[in-house]
């Protein structure tokens, strides 16, 4: 039984969320690629041989670092959402190991990806692939009192 947000008694915390969730890609996207950039010259510049692989231990790395500290990355925390787990709970760094590796295979496989972002835009939780099998929500972040 999961203990998140009702969508049906608590529709604002689910307001938006796909949208949102696309532009915090964009700018992960971009900061990854930034962090990429800045690597690049301690790599002798080889680094442009491999930069599609650089981009994805960089993004591997920096998805588990920011939603282990934090249950959200860069981006969604711009875009005011974070990710909880089927118990209401911020991520660990266990389940931020775990959805991160659910969306790097998601993303290495283009009809799962598809399918995820269907799902994202249809499910009452706006719960991709990896967050219905792990019983993850991304909603809107919670006011301070």
């Amino acid at each position: 039984m999961s203990m998140t947000p009702d969508p049906d008694d608590q529709p604002e915390f689910y307001a938006g969320v796909p949208t949102k969730r696309l532009l915090a890609w964009v700018v992960d996207a971009i900061i990854i690629i930034v962090i990429c950039l800045i690597i690049l010259p301690f790599t002798a510049f080889t680094g442009i041989f491999f930069f599609p692989l650089m981009m994805l231990f960089v993004g591997f790395f920096y998805r588990i670092a920011t939603l282990a500290n934090g249950s959200a990355t860069w981006g969604m925390r711009l875009f005011g959402m974070e990710l909880r787990t089927s118990q209401d709970q911020p991520f660990d760094g266990g389940t931020a190991v775990l959805h991160t590796l659910g969306y790097t295979v998601s993303i290495g496989m283009m009809p799962l990806q598809l399918c995820s972002m269907v799902m994202m835009g249809t499910t009452a939780r706006c719960q991709g692939l990896t967050d219905m099998v792990l019983g993850t929500v991304a909603i809107n972040r919670r006011k301070e009192i």
